[in-house]
């Protein structure tokens, strides 16, 4: 979890170079740093409200349809605005709500898991969040294939985005296709592989076990195109990304990483290189998030993976 201080940074260096959109969620617990530098940017009158694209997420222990609307009036109040642009569903897996712990366990160490999540309940209230004027628009996050197409299919607003773990070694072309042929756009979380996520692991107490060492910011391939265009290897990366028909969202709070990451409208992959790129797909075997927290979730009914 970064500092006040820094989020502040991350946003001005941010907003200066390009960036418009912001992503966050009520359990990283930075909303309210995210609310104090923005509502800066928007007093000064450098920016416009309706030039700003702000993503905020439902937490796992507020995955109830009588949570929603409690939860997202709490996330403006942090960010100090009356709407989000994006409201997701963070994860398909609810917990248990106790005290608002982002893991809540039992006396033993066991995850709370709320078996009973009902996503079509829970996205009629989400629904509710566009039609009262909190939302403009809602989708989810880590929602796999068939659990994607429950909500499109019994919706009256159709998720407009799935949030998803995405990079060179996790393509998830059959999730792509279908969130193309259906209007749903897709945006790439993790997608230079997470290199902090063994520490973000146990830094929150959570085993690493199984968790897998992959570096696509250290593949070869992406290493060598890298030097034929005279970039870094996580410009390739992103770059790829925006090709291949997704958002990217690189977390960052280092100024001169976010601009280099904004730095890749200026190229363009040709065919080979970026065949070469496709080819690196692992399928769920470069999947790095399905380990460590996600592992204990395997039991429930809406486990995505």
């Amino acid at each position: 979890q970064s500092s006040e201080d820094e989020i502040e940074k991350a946003i001005d260096a941010a907003l200066e170079c390009g960036y418009r959109l912001i992503d966050t969620a009520y359990v990283y617990y930075n909303e309210k740093s995210i609310g104090k530098a923005l509502n800066k940017w928007l007093e000064s009158g450098k920016i416009r409200r309706e030039d700003l694209f702000i993503v905020t997420k439902l937490p796992l222990f507020g995955c109830r349809a009588e949570h929603v609307e409690y939860f997202l009036k709490k996330s403006l109040e942090n960010l100090q605005l009356s709407y989000v642009d994006l409201y997701l569903i963070h994860n398909p897996v609810g917990l248990q709500l106790k005290n608002e712990e982002p893991f809540p366990r039992d006396e033993s160490g066991r995850l709370l898991l709320d078996m009973d999540t009902d996503h079509l309940a829970v996205w009629k209230e989400m629904e509710k969040q566009v039609n009262e004027g909190r939302t403009r628009s809602i989708g989810v996050s880590n929602f796999n294939l068939k659990q994607l197409k429950r909500i499109v299919e019994n919706s009256q607003i159709k998720p407009v985005n799935n949030q998803v773990e995405m990079h060179i070694y996790l393509q998830q072309r059959d999730l792509v296709d279908y969130c193309k042929e259906n209007d749903v756009g897709v945006c790439a979380y993790g997608p230079l592989g997470s290199p902090s996520l063994l520490n973000f692991t146990k830094n929150a107490g959570i085993s690493t076990e199984g968790v897998p060492q992959l570096t696509p910011l250290t593949d070869p391939v992406v290493g060598e195109i890298a030097k034929r265009y005279n970039k870094t290897p996580s410009q390739i990366l992103l770059r790829f990304l925006i090709q291949y028909g997704v958002t990217a969202i690189p977390k960052s709070t280092n100024p001169d990483r976010i601009r280099l990451n904004f730095d890749i409208f200026d190229f363009e992959l040709n065919a080979d290189d970026y065949d070469q790129l496709l080819n690196l797909d692992k399928g769920e075997e470069g999947r790095l998030f399905a380990k460590g927290i996600f592992s204990e979730m395997t039991v429930h009914p809406e486990y995505p993976f």
